[in-house]
């Protein structure tokens, strides 16, 4: 069976830069994968350029063996691609509600829409409480945790995760993992991009060291949370 994402020898520049410079990786159905690096290594690049956000210069990206190179960020978000970015990107003056509202904007199954909104309150019970709250009052967290929310709503195969963990207490740091977890127990594939290394490769099955728009490494997740040299560049050791 083909891997549900296929990247090959993909390049990404910002005007003369080569942000990424020719880089290969898989993501299996179901599977959570994890991008590791400093910061500037190219990490945030790709997963814009996966959602149509940045131009790629060469390589090939597939997901479920189409090409998806010529398909508009809306398009991609049809077919079950779906973006949480850096920062989080609420809609600041719109209600909780009416934020995840927006995640379903691809979609027109108003029952599966009600159905979908009451399993993102579930998910995140906090919402629930805030729903009709602008989301620009609230926390960080809960602002992550609306981010997410909002991109479940769309019904992605595939949901990327750009630095879930900036910003917030270690207490919700943990909360945000483990709703990582059970959505990912779920069957949505995951790429998560994280700057806390040792929490990326505990979740994650599988993972790929960037370096200066190149992999350098690859291996299960345990097996590199147990490298000398990923513990001694990510993880302090």
């Amino acid at each position: 069976m083909s891997p549900l994402l296929e990247v090959h020898n993909l390049k990404v520049a910002y005007g003369g830069i080569q942000a990424v410079k020719g880089i290969d990786f898989t993501i299996g159905a179901g599977e959570l994968v994890t991008l590791i690096g400093c910061n500037g290594a190219g990490k945030t690049t790709i997963l814009k350029a996966l959602a149509g956000l940045l131009p790629v210069v060469a390589g090939r990206v597939a997901y479920r063996s189409e090409n998806l190179q010529q398909c508009p960020p809306h398009e991609l978000v049809r077919r079950g691609l779906a973006l949480v970015p850096e920062g989080r990107g609420v809609f600041a003056r719109l209600t909780v509600a009416e934020n995840l509202q927006m995640g379903a904007y691809v979609r027109n199954d108003r029952e599966g829409i009600a159905r979908d909104l009451q399993m993102i309150y579930e998910l995140f019970p906090r919402l629930a409480e805030r729903r009709a709250q602008p989301a620009g009052t609230l926390s960080g967290g809960e602002q992550q945790m609306v981010a997410m929310g909002r991109a479940l709503m769309s019904r992605p195969q595939l949901l990327m995760l750009d630095e879930p963990s900036m910003g917030l207490a270690p207490l919700l740091v943990a909360r945000i993992f483990a709703t990582i977890r059970e959505i990912s127990a779920r069957g949505v594939s995951i790429l998560l991009v994280e700057q806390n290394a040792a929490l990326a490769l505990e979740v994650a099955q599988r993972g790929y060291v960037l370096e200066s728009g190149l992999i350098t490494m690859t291996g299960s997740g345990s097996d590199l949370l147990g490298s000398e040299e990923v513990r001694r560049a990510y993880l302090g050791g």
